[in-house]
């Protein structure tokens, strides 16, 4: 399976189907029990990642009461633990009962060891990716840019960057789809300031009426129109000595966009109906979802305004295009979730955990986010499924997650392309994959690949 042995734990009455197990598993460390007393002792010493389970254990060895019993009592002790539940048992409701109690798979007997192999390959990979996904969580949650959840190389070069722009005043631009946590992103840079005793003052251009907007941004006097019974001040001055949030920046009309710039050339506001000039010390952070770049080529942006607002561009990649991290960000929602809706959800079934890594995300983390506070509230096993998330169900976009297997594609790939472009001819091919020609007739013969001459 792997370089390093994997440890598992049988828990099976039969001794003769017991040591056939451990032959078949030779190149695991396994551990034996025959009822659940010795397995939950097995387990408390070794910690194993994976238990085959068999259902029908002493002394209900015709029945599965015993084993759902050890089933629970197991998870209970290690959620996180993957439990492969072997049973006799003609029903598929028993088995289809023991998933839904938190077991990673079941499997009928008489047993398929090949296919037992590789249900164990599976489940000590994703074991494996859980583990380390929890650890880069705890990793996250002790960053300095806190709030963000991330592990991948892609994101973690957006917050080396946020962390080195911080501290200076520098107009920010974050540029990204809808949902990507450019507002999160907002909020550490100012939190990361020499600002973050001051206001965070934040303003979604979009969702104002362009009537309103200059009353919002610069506030206005009593008696500057119909309704302005008193003086009120604008979120330019409310964040002032602090960090100004200007979302969607894309959206302001034009008529405001000059006096936006206006402000930001020498940080002076005036009130609507007012005729005093007020100085103040904003830092500005924009973002928008919008192409810019576009928006002025087409005159509903102002270049001069866009180089003032794109001191600094930092652009947030989408979710799907962050490796890893939809899976690790699905746990920290799982984990937030269940707190706050007192679930005692045990995590992803193996269907969920390769939906949310396939899915394309087009609402990012958004989406995700609410993806799992529904299932969360509606799950009714306690792993959540791909139903529960309302997902269809998916393959990996490499298949099977076993080395050797992914080897063997690797290599059938290249050679495919060595023998299509030497049109099947051997030499040239052994030549293009640096390899001699009986090395060649090897890997063909390995590969079930037909020769050409």
């Amino acid at each position: 399976m792997t370089d390093s042995k994997i440890t598992i734990l049988i828990v099976e009455d039969d001794e003769g189907l017991a040591r056939q197990f451990k032959w078949a598993l030779a190149d695991c460390e396994v551990a034996q029990a025959g009822n659940r007393e010795d397995a939950l002792a097995e387990f408390r010493r070794l910690r194993p990642p994976v238990v085959v389970l068999d259902l029908g254990l002493p002394p209900d060895a015709d029945g599965v009461t015993e084993g759902m019993a050890t089933l629970e009592a197991l998870l209970t002790m290690a959620p996180d633990t993957k439990i492969i539940v072997a049973t006799g048992n003609e029903s598929r409701e028993v088995a289809l009962r023991a998933v839904q109690l938190g077991a990673y798979d079941f499997h009928n007997k008489p047993v398929d060891l090949e296919v037992l192999r590789l249900m164990i390959a599976r489940a000590a990979k994703l074991h494996a990716i859980e583990t380390e996904n929890r650890r880069l969580e705890e990793m996250t949650a002790r960053s300095a840019v806190d709030g963000i959840v991330a592990s991948s190389p892609q994101m973690t070069r957006i917050l080396r960057t946020v962390e080195k722009i911080a501290p200076t005043d520098v107009a920010v631009l974050l540029l990204g789809e809808s949902g990507t946590g450019k507002e999160v992103l907002a909020h550490a840079i100012h939190r990361m300031s020499n600002r973050s005793k001051k206001p965070f003052v934040a303003i979604n251009c979009a969702a104002i009426p362009e009537t309103l907007l200059e009353s919002e941004l610069f506030g206005h006097e009593k008696g500057a129109f119909t309704g302005a019974i008193k003086q009120t001040i604008g979120k330019i001055e409310g964040a002032n000595g602090g960090t100004l949030f200007l979302d969607e920046i894309g959206d302001v009309p034009l008529p405001m966009q000059v006096k936006l710039l206006r402000f930001l050339q020498d940080q002076v506001v005036e009130r609507v109906g007012g005729h005093k000039p007020i100085q103040v010390d904003v830092r500005i952070v924009c973002a928008t979802n919008q192409d810019l770049d576009h928006l002025i080529g087409t005159g509903r942006f102002r270049e001069d305004l866009y180089y003032r607002l794109n001191e600094v561009r930092v652009t947030v990649p989408a979710l799907r295009e962050r490796d890893g991290d939809p899976v690790l960000l699905a746990n920290y929602f799982l984990k937030k979730f269940n707190q706050q809706f007192d679930r005692q959800l045990k995590g992803f079934g193996s269907d969920a955990l390769t939906a949310i890594a396939v899915h394309p995300w087009r609402g990012n983390v958004r989406e995700l986010e609410n993806r799992v506070k529904r299932a969360v509230v509606m799950a009714e096993g306690l792993a959540i499924t791909a139903a529960d998330l309302e997902l269809a169900p998916a393959e990996l976009p490499y298949g099977s997650l076993d080395l050797r297997e992914a080897r063997s594609r690797a290599e059938r790939g290249v050679v495919q392309m060595a023998l299509a472009q030497s049109s099947g001819n051997l030499s040239r091919a052994s030549k293009l994959l640096g390899i001699s020609r009986p090395t060649l007739y090897g890997l063909l013969e390995g590969l079930n690949l037909e020769q050409a001459s």
